[in-house]
């Protein structure tokens, strides 16, 4: 795997594919800047070395070309407040103000490209668009997890113009590695802990993973379809009726890898779906007619704790309850105390998938886990075990 430090870009033009696609507010303001400081460290080393950074990134979903709310001049102020750079904004991807802007490039600055999804050659992954970005540098870098899983022209086909002169910057590295640990190379015993609301969602991560893990941990609103697989009695709770077949069939599936399976013993039910509602704490396979699952009950949580105590290696993708609401978020914050823990201990801990990623956030988990993933879609589809075209194109 050829990272940025296998190269030395003094005099170099470096093209980086990062992903600064970030949130804004109403007034286009950047709320969370996480991914924009996740590429510093790479744009640093470049810069370091004396050579030239330039940017290439998508920001939303713009349809119709040009479409100035999803302007990257919006970002560009923070972009530069971040890096601590003299910043310069390019009006265009690859037409005429690019290209000056890159020839013009003096060492120490960077250049941001204008949204690449502003072309619809992009996200066809056009391999005439993809030309042209590749005579805009003289090294492409990789450092977009984010957009991994995509085969677009920036992320993946740009790679094939640089034959012997592409590789990953940091970012992408320690994305690599630590979804390496958990799926290879982890410590024993390897928890990993499933949350959210379908099973349908996770089988394949499930069918991936278990070769390799010991504890399985089942959280979440897909709780209740193995519950009810299993016979009990789950009130209104979220329940994937045609799933059940495939929780028992995983549920054996664990058997044979002998993966312990830990699935919630008591629950907080509600009998309405919001915070104010009334609640009580009851066995998982006995919630009355009427009544939902919302979160773990303090049962539960202990005996999650003791499993993740003893853990070397943690993955954990998705709540275990409806933390978005104050009164049912206790479970999901005892899981996140007991990861932290075990971190501190020496544990690795990875945590990927949006909801995760926005909880541990919210709760100031960020900071006492090991490695917090910046992207939702490729590191789900790299735990279930399939190729992402923009890794891939580097490696080839």
């Amino acid at each position: 795997m050829k990272t940025i430090d296998d190269f030395n870009f003094s005099g170099k033009k470096a093209l980086i594919r990062v992903d600064f696609n970030v949130p804004q507010d109403e007034n286009l303001k950047v709320t969370d800047d996480t991914r924009i400081r996740a590429a510093k460290p790479t744009i640093d080393k470049i810069l370091k070395d004396g050579g030239y950074a330039i940017l290439m990134t998508h920001l939303a979903r713009p349809k119709n070309g040009f479409e100035d709310k999803f302007s990257l001049k919006n970002i560009a102020s923070k972009v530069a407040e971040i890096l601590d750079v003299n910043l310069i904004s390019a009006e265009d991807v690859v037409g005429e103000d690019a290209q000056k802007k890159a020839e013009n490039l003096k060492p120490g600055e960077v250049l941001l490209l204008e949204n690449v999804r502003f072309h619809a050659e992009e996200e066809k992954g056009d391999k005439n668009f993809a030309e042209k970005l590749s005579k805009l540098g003289d090294i492409y870098v990789n450092d977009a997890f984010g957009t991994a899983h995509r085969a677009h022209a920036s992320t993946a086909i740009v790679a094939e113009f640089f034959p012997s002169a592409k590789c990953f910057g940091y970012l992408m590295k320690q994305e690599l590695e630590a979804i390496e640990k958990v799926l290879k190379s982890g410590e024993k015993p390897i928890t990993a802990i499933l949350g959210g609301a379908k099973v349908s969602s996770k089988i394949t991560i499930i069918d991936n993973i278990l070769p390799n893990i010991d504890n399985l941990i089942i959280g979440g609103g897909m709780t209740y379809t193995f519950i009810k697989a299993q016979g009990g009695k789950i009130g209104k709770s979220l329940v994937e009726d045609d799933k059940l077949d495939l929780a028992l069939r995983i549920l054996e599936e664990c058997k044979k890898h002998n993966v312990e399976v830990h699935l919630p013993v008591d629950n907080v039910v509600a009998d309405d779906f919001k915070n104010e509602a009334n609640q009580k704490t009851v066995a998982v396979d006995q919630i009355p007619e009427g009544w939902m699952g919302m979160d773990t009950g303090a049962e539960t949580n202990e005996k999650f704790a003791e499993v993740i105590r003893n853990s070397k290696t943690i993955l954990w993708n998705g709540p275990l309850g409806v933390f978005e609401m104050d009164n049912f978020a206790k479970g999901t914050i005892a899981l996140g105390d007991a990861i932290a823990e075990a971190t501190k201990n020496g544990a690795f801990s990875l945590v990927g998938g949006g909801d995760s990623v926005a909880f541990v956030k919210q709760y100031k988990f960020d900071e006492k886990v090991s490695y917090v993933s910046t992207g939702g879609g490729a590191m789900l589809e790299s735990l279930e075990g399939k190729e992402l075209p923009g890794v891939a194109a580097v490696l080839n």
